[in-house]
Formats: C-alpha cells, structure tokens, sequence
C-alpha cells in the first residue's frame, strides 16, 4: 500500500488562502451592506423628480445627457407593414381615464401658447391635417412589447399649421389629461421626430376610450409611460415640466 505523505507547508498555504478569502468575502459583504444602507437611506430628492434617493436620480441624469447627446431625430424606429400589427392591443395603465369623463364630443385640446394664450382644436380639426400612419414596436417598461398601428397627425405638421414656431424653439412640451390625473414631460427633439403623432386611430379605426379617445400621444422613441392618453392640454417650457412617473422615482428621460 502506497503511503500518504501530507506535505505540511502545503496545508499551510492552502488554509492561509482559505483564511484570506474567508476575510475578504467578510469584507465585501460588510461594504455592500454599508453601500445598500447608505442608499436606502440617503435623502430623497423632492420636488419635480421625488421617490428616489439622490444618487440614483444623479445616474439617471447622467443617462439622460448621455442619451440626449447621441440622440438623432432624424433616425427613425423601424416600422412594419400593417399586417403585422397584433388585433388586441394591449392598456398600458389607466391613470387619468377616469370614468366620468365629460361628453367627448365636446372635447377640446387646449394648446398653451409662450405669450399665455390658448388655442382650442376640435378633433375634426385635427383631422383636417395630412394623416400619418405608424406601424411600430410598442414598448413598455414593465417588458412587453408589441407591434401596433397608429395612425394621426405628425406633431411637427400640427406645429407648423398652428404657428407654433416659437414654442417649437423650447425645450420641453408637457401634457396633461382633462382631469390633470395624469402628466408628462417630454423633450422637445423627442417629440419633434417625424414618428411622433397626436393619434386619434388604431388598426385603422377610432381610437378605443381605453386607449385614449379622443386624442392621445404616440411617440415611437419613448417607452410606453410617455405615450399618454386622453391629452386635455399642451404647452410649453424651457424648464422640464411636471412628469407622472418621475414624480414616483422613474427616469425622466424614458427614451430607448
């Protein structure tokens, strides 16, 4: 039988490694029990952008620099052909469709003008304008996609028929629904892609209440949460406006 030699100096060096690593794990487990208490209870940020400690809405930020640097608004989303788009489209939330909502025909989306005054556009003048289809890939945060038509008028066309020179100069557009329950804030680049659209159709029929009749937002380089519903008003401003779900701590920016 051959006999086992245990060389001792080796033992030592193996249990001085394990010794090491054993310290090390300590270590780095205390740092990120430190780190995650250090965040958790770090000072919210408040006002327009609350519900998130101050660290994080600064890596937020500095996505948003970064997105808006490289962002091109001349690029377009990929489209596809109508016969692609899925039947049954999805309700991406329902904040600001309340149900009692007042006598639809007697909508009118209110346009805030720089000097304060107010234009009011019946849907029956939107639909005046050239009508614009979008086929593209819906995408929401909480990770569904889908591929939906949508169909309305280009937010530069509207732009450009109501005057709307001055304002287009601004940084941001915020929107808001009649009730004001709901709100966003979108960069003006954003908003002036050729895909964005004030859209009143989807599968080439009026839009649903659920998805926002009359009028409502669809614009292809955001992610759902901008795609608001049901717009009652639009101005603008070169301070980022009040946003839904910035409010509760999301990213303002929002672009894919």
């Amino acid at each position: 039988m051959q006999e086992i030699v245990i060389d001792n100096a080796a033992a030592k060096k193996y249990k001085r490694k394990v010794f090491i690593a054993f310290i090390i794990f300590i270590i780095l487990i205390a740092s990120a029990v430190t780190a995650w208490r250090w965040l958790y209870y770090h000072q919210k940020d408040g006002g327009l952008f609350g519900g998130v400690q101050t660290p994080l809405r600064q890596v937020l930020n500095t996505n948003e620099r970064l997105f808006s640097f490289t962002f091109n608004p001349d690029k377009k989303v990929k489209e596809y052909p109508k016969e692609y788009a899925v039947r049954h489209v999805k309700v991406n939330g329902d904040a600001g469709m309340s149900t009692d909502f007042f006598d639809p025909a007697k909508w009118k989306l209110q346009v805030v003008k720089s000097n304060g005054d107010t234009l009011l556009v019946t849907l029956d003048e939107i639909k005046k304008l050239p009508k614009t289809d979008v086929v593209f890939n819906f995408k929401c945060i909480e990770g569904w996609s889908q591929i939906t038509w949508w169909s309305g008028v280009r937010f530069v066309d509207f732009a450009e028929h109501y005057g709307l020179d001055k304002e287009a100069q601004m940084k941001y557009v915020g929107m808001k629904t009649p009730d004001e329950e709901y709100f966003v804030g979108i960069d003006m680049p954003s908003v002036m892609q050729p895909q964005t659209i004030l859209c009143y159709e989807m599968n080439g029929k009026t839009l649903p209440m659920d998805q926002g009749y009359p009028l409502r937002l669809i614009i292809p380089v955001k992610y759902g949460v901008k795609h608001i519903k049901r717009i009652g008003t639009i101005f603008f401003d070169n301070n980022k406006p009040p946003d839904y779900w910035a409010l509760r701590g999301y990213d303002y920016y929002t672009g894919h």
